[in-house]
């Protein structure tokens, strides 16, 4: 029986034992759990979490863990009593605005598979019978609900000693009140732990610190990018309203609810009330000034995690929680605190191994919520090599370097905490900070009147003011139809115009943002063609788009691959965790045979990119450069040097709006000079800078995925629509066994992604909404925009492998029933002439 490998897990809070737990079950149970504070009281966030765990997220993955970590603590128990009561979740609405997002909150739960429902306000009342019957003081009343009734309270506490329980049984070693000191390492590889009771030998090391993580994370030089902020939470004095309705001292009978209009949820303690707050001003938390409490001084009211409370800061919440629930007037606080809970610049959990030091991992800034399945999809992470949930949004690698920055974490981590209950529209861009990340163009752009969303820190255009003026000469079949208030935020008719002149003259587009490495080397291309699905041995001057597998077949990445030179390559990627991985796998390489050495950079920011695409994109060109971009010279996915004007530039022949043209690299000092060279060029012609409001359209209207949003680690490069990127007959490469094991003609393809045309003509969604036939939910949408070509709004859908094209189906947006149909792709230039043109 082969020994399973050394494993030492940091924390023994919800996530590190139920990650014990998870590892065991699979039958590794050579790991021992260190934990800084008493096993029994261990003072991190699990000791006073108040357990709410409401499962409905944006995010199918947030959502599944959420769901499998309910099915979990329900399955955990003694002495008869579950470690999860699942009274029902119900999240009530006081705005109009707040009721429409329940709706779209119940079509994320639908998508994902959870089932939940909308609630008018006598059964709110029903559920709720505290609640107030009467207009709250501004006039706002309830207006309904949105109910999950599989939501409820984990026992995190118990559960976590029912675990520690349980896996001690197993042959798990636990070690209370034992400081980790240090992360010991030979090479790139963790060995071990340094602890204030001696050095525990590992071969694989999980960081499940919670707030202390990012401590953790620098005793190995790791930036663990997450923000310790304090968050109040009460319990009232006795309710006469809740006398005898509750067994338990800590017990409850009625839904948890939440009141998002005041940022303030509730859940009963026997008799008693628990209010949560997240309307105070944000409170972070110095980790040097953190209280240093013995272990034999522990206990439920002093711990590490529990801060003073600072009751001004409650009481405009107390306020508004006397006058939902009236119940509350006759009572007083009888106990208060502020909790410590981690926050991270985009809400999302960490998760990953260390890019720098192998075998460390981290499963950080995991709520109660999720616990369970986080730790399941770690378990997943250390013993198959990757997780069956897609973890692109939980990635520790997913964030550029400045947004590690402890300004960056500090302030992004502080309005994620203001920001928690908000109505927020998927395109909506942060406030501050702003300005981080600007092409050499931002200056002209600024001048054009720009707006700027923001992504991965990056200012990107999405449409220019200075096109405004086009909209009088838009042809009529051009004009987009008048969008629902939602879909048209963050969003103007001037793409339309945009994309016009795309499609009719040239239009000159900002791709700097797209994350760009060199590799380089005498084993790049043994490398680039182990790792992806292309045939990237063609000689120099071919680019290739491809996709990069993990093990299981599933889709980590779709590249592009341009050889430069016999040994220098250049990649599109996604993000970060493209480079991360890449970085990684050459090292292994470089290590294993030093003669096959390769260097991996990354050059987004000293260099950038304009798209030029159009029917008219030779004729501009050739105003400002003498090199033949003929087709016979450069023909499409084909690449070289030119100049122009002066300026060496690298020359793609692609295009992802589908438009004759190409995309042109040079350095970032040259940058300004080549937008002015090209833009001036382009006058005559009627050249426009266009942005991401109609290159996503165009995108769309060419059927060309876009990674993490219309396809992820859980899908097959065949059902996912782009099997054609897997190079004929190649073997060999990671992922080709899986795929070979379960060919797309096999039953294992039981999803399809497919395009969809929106029958009315006008009707807009955004992403994310189920998809019906009749009543049988059959999917999900992933991308969606109107598309000014061809004159109609246009999604794509996961859906039932069985439905095809020609079949109709209902997106379910807000609550109303969208007639759609499944179509044949692409929508524009199937024949590819413009491309080729």
């Amino acid at each position: 029986m082969r020994t399973s490998p050394r494993v030492v897990i940091i924390g023994a809070g919800i996530v590190g034992t139920n990650l014990a737990d998870e590892l065991a079950e699979r039958g590794w149970t050579n790991t021992t759990v260190v934990e800084q504070g008493p096993l029994d009281l261990a003072g991190g966030s699990t000791s006073h979490a108040p357990g709410l765990v409401f499962q409905t997220n944006p995010s199918k993955a947030m959502t599944e863990f959420a769901g499998y970590t309910v099915g979990k603590l329900l399955s955990l128990s003694a002495d008869g009593v579950s470690c999860f009561n699942q009274v029902g979740g119900l999240e009530i609405a006081t705005t109009p605005a707040r009721f429409e997002d329940l709706k779209r909150r119940l079509g994320f739960a639908t998508s994902w598979g959870l089932e939940g429902r909308l609630i008018d306000p006598d059964e709110c009342e029903k559920q709720y019978p505290l609640l107030s019957t009467s207009p709250l003081a501004d006039g706002r009343r309830i207006l309904g609900g949105y109910f999950v009734p599989s939501d409820g309270l984990a026992s995190a506490a118990r559960a976590t000693q029912l675990l520690i329980r349980r896996t001690r049984a197993a042959g798990v070693e636990y070690l209370g009140s034992t400081t980790v000191t240090g992360i010991t390492r030979s090479g790139s590889r963790v060995t071990g732990v340094e602890t204030s009771s001696g050095m525990i030998q590992a071969d694989l090391v999980v960081s499940c610190a919670g707030f202390w993580g990012r401590e953790l994370g620098r005793l190995a030089g790791l930036a663990v990018p997450l923000l310790p902020l304090a968050h109040q939470y009460v319990t009232t004095t006795p309710l006469r309203e809740l006398h005898g309705v509750n067994e338990l001292p800590n017990g409850a009978g009625r839904p948890i609810l939440r009141y998002q209009d005041r940022d303030l949820y509730f859940r009963e303690h026997g008799d008693r009330m628990g209010i949560g707050s997240y309307a105070h001003k944000p409170l972070p938390v110095d980790m040097d000034e953190l209280p240093r409490i013995d272990a034999n001084e522990m206990s439920d009211h002093r711990m590490p995690s529990r801060l003073a409370f600072t009751e001004e800061d409650f009481a405009p919440s107390w306020a508004d929680s006397q006058e939902l629930l009236p119940a509350l007037r006759s009572v007083g606080i009888e106990d208060g605190f502020n909790g410590i809970f981690s926050f991270t610049p985009d809400g999302g959990p960490l998760m990953g191994e260390s890019p720098d030091l192998e075998g460390l991992f981290v499963a950080e800034a995991v709520w109660v919520t999720h616990s369970a399945g986080v730790a399941r999809a770690m378990a997943e992470l250390l013993i198959e090599g990757r997780s069956r949930t897609d973890l692109s949004g939980c990635e520790l690698t997913r964030f550029e370097k400045v947004q590690t920055s402890d300004a960056y974490v500090s302030e992004t981590s502080q309005q994620n905490f203001v920001e928690i209950y908000d109505v927020l529209h998927p395109l909506q861009p942060r406030t501050s900070p702003r300005d981080l990340r600007v092409s050499p163009f931002n200056v002209r752009q600024r001048e054009l009147g720009a707006v700027f969303l923001e992504a991965a820190a990056w200012e990107r255009p999405h449409w220019f003011e200075a096109n405004r003026g086009l909209l009088d000469e838009l042809p009529e079949e051009w004009r987009p139809p008048e969008r629902d208030p939602w879909s048209a935020l963050f969003s103007s008719p001037i793409s339309a115009a945009e994309a016009w002149r795309t499609r009719t003259a040239v239009g000159l587009y900002d791709m700097t943002p797209l994350k760009r490495l060199s590799v380089t080397g005498p084993g790049a291309e043994a490398l680039l063609h182990r790792l992806s699905t292309g045939n990237i041995t063609k000689k120099p001057g071919a680019v290739t788009y491809c996709l990069l597998l993990a093990d299981d077949g599933g889709i980590r990445s779709d590249v592009t691959v341009a050889r430069l030179s016999t040994e220098d390559f250049q990649l599109g990627v996604n993000s970060n965790v493209d480079f991360d991985y890449l970085r990684v796998a050459a090292r292994h390489q470089s290590a294993a045979d030093p003669a096959q050495w390769v260097q991996i950079t990354d050059i987004t920011g000293s260099t950038c990119c304009i798209g030029l695409w159009g029917p008219l994109a030779r004729e501009v060109i050739g105003k400002v450069s003498t090199d033949d971009l003929s087709n016979d010279a450069l023909k499409y996915f084909r690449t070289k040097q030119i100049n122009v004007g002066g300026i060496p530039v690298t020359a793609m022949r692609l295009s992802y709006v589908g438009e004759l043209g190409w995309e042109l690299y040079t350095t970032a000092e040259y940058g300004l000079k080549l937008w002015d060279l090209l833009f001036e060029a382009g006058r005559e012609y009627g050249i426009v800078a266009a942005g991401r409001g109609a290159f996503n359209s165009m995108r769309l209207e060419k059927g060309y995925r876009l990674w993490g949003t219309d396809m992820t680690s859980e899908h097959r490069p065949h059902e996912a629509g782009v099997g054609f990127s897997i190079a004929k007959d190649k073997t060999g490469f990671v992922g080709a066994e899986a795929l070979a094991s379960s060919p797309a003609s096999s039953a294992h393809t039981s999803r399809t992604l497919r395009c969809l045309t929106i029958d009315d003509g006008t009707s807009m969604v955004l992403g994310k909404e189920p998809v019906f036939v009749g009543d049988e939910l059959t999917g999900y949408v992933t991308s969606a925009a109107y598309g000014y070509t061809v004159r109609t709004p246009i999604a794509y859908a996961w859906l039932a492998e069985a439905i095809g094209v020609g079949d109709s189906v209902e997106i379910e947006y807000f609550g109303r029933r969208i007639p759609a149909t499944v179509t044949a792709e692409p929508l524009f230039d199937p024949g590819m002439e413009r491309l080729r043109g």
